[in-house]
């Protein structure tokens, strides 16, 4: 399952895309417009700043804006940063591969087959997909 972290930070940036013109966008703002708590939000988008997502800047006209135009932000990198690993298992990891304890042999694995193919599946959708493809309306 996404975790609600990922859910508030992908409605946090699409929110920040549509806003669009490089103009800072308050925390208060996009908190109170997804209605995401303002303190867990300000923990996500800090997260997305020092990824390089996203950049800040203070004062009275402050608030965070994205670094790089939607178009050239993908969802691989956006899911990493605040959900991890995309792959269900650590033994498919690309990234984080781990050897499964319970597991003799990886070749022989059913799981490990299916695994496979769902983080294909599942790269593939995220690969494809940027922040425009999110926060284009329709």
């Amino acid at each position: 399952m996404l975790s609600k972290k990922t859910k508030y930070g992908l409605k946090a940036l699409t929110f920040i895309a549509r806003n669009g013109d490089d103009v800072p966008v308050q925390v208060g703002v996009i908190a109170k417009s997804e209605q995401i708590p303002q303190k867990f939000l300000e923990s996500i988008l800090l997260t997305l700043r020092k990824s390089g997502v996203l950049a800040s800047k203070k004062g009275k006209h402050g608030g965070y804006y994205l670094r790089s135009e939607p178009s050239e932000i993908k969802m691989t990198d956006v899911m990493r940063v605040l959900e991890g690993p995309i792959a269900m298992v650590p033994c498919v990891s690309l990234n984080y591969y781990e050897k499964c304890d319970d597991c003799p042999d990886e070749t022989l694995c059913s799981v490990h087959k299916l695994m496979i193919e769902v983080r294909d599946s599942t790269l593939n959708v995220f690969r494809n997909t940027t922040l425009a493809d999110l926060s284009s309306v329709d």
